[in-house]
């Protein structure tokens, strides 16, 4: 989850301060190949080297790792930890917020038994999204407001979902969905719509309707009031992994990986691998601290420099199609990991990025974006676009205007487009509310554009977002 309260000592916002976007922003290291349209997997050159060993498995295990210490952070499991606000500029905890869903994440053990997750209604059309990742990051299952995924002809809301780790053998009551999940860990990522800070009584509201309860409490119809979890505590979640060392990083590897057993398809990179013995339950400890740091080292350059080749750039908005679910491509699903842990698939939100200089020979510049008549961003749901500084926090003005598209609609003008006003500075009158999205007076700053639900249109690229452009200085 990108705004999932974790920073990291990379410095994600610097090397990384697009967010998805940069995944099309860097330069590709020599030593690896990406993952290919034959499914080929994410290695380095040099398949007998111990060192090009040890990276490879570096990227293979570091979202796994990265998980498990963000499911630790969490402090505990089959509950829910429920956002109440929006975000200001004065936030500095998150980077990227949006403005636009309230998020409710539960870290799930499906090894003692499965778990239920009711959804209640969502009045009014509102969007809403439950994504569950399994262990390794990946999104196994996306119910949600335009697709509730019900089986069997069953009928909602509310809808009701029980989910299952590997292996669970049983019969399941009547009226609920099966999602079953390839890894006894999941995290379950909800998201509601939130309309402005009016709306978020009615939001709290929902989010105290979510049912989360073993199958067994579910089945004797035990009654269950859960009080939300609090934030995460202490040193944050990729700091923590970056602070390993390298054979802290693999014991940990090894354990996780006992409990949460990789895909089949992975089964070659396991063999791989197993030479240093990195296995389930195993350790590194016989390879030299030397060897291991310096895979350590260049796996992680890796992670940071990696471009994945399906990102799009379109009229300057960089953005990417193929997140959320990543089959043998390690290098793509690592830098996600590191970039945007919590990543949707791309049907469910897409998240074009732009960065600009908001100054020019020291004098504030003034942007414009303009859509045409019936080309607004396409989404089953809503859209909204929202500016960064250059640290990727909101920008700080007198307004207190932070996005703009969906709380307050943009208006269009007689012809029907709809032109934004991006600039520092009020505008004026002559811009109606809602088209106006203040920037800072200099520096960087970047906007992201985000569709939610996007339509088919916008997934294949026959939409196209409008490129930015200035208005000359008076």
């Amino acid at each position: 989850m990108r705004d999932n309260g974790f920073d990291d000592i990379f410095n994600r916002r610097t090397v990384l301060g697009l967010g998805l976007a940069a995944l099309a922003a860097a330069a590709v290291p020599g030593c690896s190949k990406s993952s290919s349209a034959d499914g080929n997997s994410t290695t380095t050159a040099n398949p007998d080297d111990p060192k090009a060993i040890a990276a490879d498995a570096y990227v293979f295990g570091y979202p796994l790792v990265l998980m498990d210490v963000t499911r630790v952070a969490a402090g505990g499991s089959n509950r829910f930890m429920h956002a109440q606000n929006l975000p200001t500029s004065g936030d500095r905890s998150v980077v990227r917020m949006n403005l636009d869903t309230l998020y409710s994440s539960a870290w799930l053990d499906l090894g003692p038994e499965p778990m239920v997750l009711q959804v209640p209604a969502m009045p009014g059309g509102r969007y809403w999204l439950m994504q569950i990742m399994d262990a390794w990051s990946n999104t196994a299952h996306d119910p949600g407001s335009t697709n509730p995924q019900l089986a069997d002809q069953r009928s909602g809301p509310p809808f009701t979902y029980v989910l299952t780790g590997p292996g669970w053998t049983g019969t399941l009551p009547d009226g609920l969905t099966h999602l079953p999940v390839p890894t006894p860990t999941a995290w379950l990522i909800g998201r509601i719509q939130v309309n402005g800070e009016d709306d978020l009584p009615a939001v709290h509201l929902l989010q105290r309707q979510l049912k989360l309860m073993p199958l067994s409490t579910w089945t004797a119809g035990t009654p269950v009031t859960q009080d939300s979890l609090p934030r995460p505590q202490g040193d944050p979640p990729p700091e923590q992994v970056a602070a390993m060392d390298a054979k802290t990083f693999f014991k940990r590897m090894c354990a996780v990986l006992a409990a949460n057993p990789a895909a089949p398809a992975d089964n070659p990179m396991l063999t791989r691998i197993a030479a240093l013995g990195i296995t389930p339950g195993g350790n590194a400890d016989a390879q030299p601290d030397d060897l291991l740091a310096a895979a350590v080292k260049d796996a992680q350059h890796r992670i940071v420099t990696y471009k994945d080749p399906e990102a799009k750039d379109v009229n300057g908005w960089k953005y990417a199609t193929n997140l959320g679910s990543y089959g043998i491509d390690y290098l793509l699903r690592a830098n996600v990991a590191f970039t945007a842990l919590g990543a949707t698939l791309a049907r469910d939100a897409l998240y074009p990025t732009i960065a600009e200089d908001a100054a020019e020979n020291g004098s504030p510049r003034r942007f414009r974006l303009k859509f045409p008549a019936g080309q607004l961003p396409p989404a089953a749901a809503f859209w909204s676009l929202t500016a960064y500084t250059a640290d990727s926090y909101l920008v700080e003005n007198d307004a207190d205007i932070y996005s703009v598209g969906h709380a307050v609609p943009a208006v269009p003008g007689p012809d029907g487009s709809v032109e934004l006003a991006i600039q520092h500075d009020d505008p004026g009158p002559a811009v109606p509310k809602g088209n106006w999205l203040p920037i800072p007076d200099a520096g960087r700053f970047s906007l992201t554009l985000r569709l939610y639900a996007p339509t088919q249109e916008a997934l294949d690229g026959t939409w196209r977002p409008p490129g930015l452009t200035t208005v000359p200085a008076s």
